[in-house]
């Protein structure tokens, strides 16, 4: 029997955190608690009540995300994969989903801002301590 290569794992930081206003959409397809994981990446505040992350050079240089880490429920996990997909609009791009592999050294899903950072009529705001909780209990 092979293992599947397929992350069985989804790495949130944002709006999909237990807490905040999509977690109720992530929650039915999770397997566990989950346990507090980061990623190498680099967390924008966009203006607009939910975070950007970016997960690729240039913009991870030794910067972390934080967030929390959910094993999905293995026969759910395409179901699981098809709702979030449409609440994170990555079929719009928006966002984009991609691998990360976390601190924890697990593959995960995650979900990539998809707009060009660059584009100053956007406004994106680095957030210094990866945290998109501590950044909003803090504005």
């Amino acid at each position: 029997m092979t293992e599947s290569r397929e992350p069985q794992h989804l790495f949130v930081y944002g709006t999909l955190r237990q807490g905040d206003v999509r977690w109720r959409f992530l929650e039915p397809f999770i397997e566990d608690g989950g346990e507090p994981d980061r990623a190498a990446g680099a967390l924008f505040d966009t203006g607009a009540g939910y975070p950007a992350a970016v997960f690729e050079a240039p913009h991870v240089e030794s910067s972390v995300i934080i967030g929390h880490r959910y094993r999905l429920v293995p026969d759910q996990t395409a179901a699981a994969l098809a709702t979030l997909d449409e609440i994170e609009s990555a079929v719009t791009g928006l966002y984009q989903r991609v691998t990360v592999t976390t601190q924890a050294g697990i593959l995960a899903w995650a979900y990539q801002y998809g707009l060009d950072l660059d584009d100053p009529e956007l406004r994106l705001s680095r957030i210094a301590s990866g945290d998109w909780f501590e950044h909003r209990s803090r504005a």
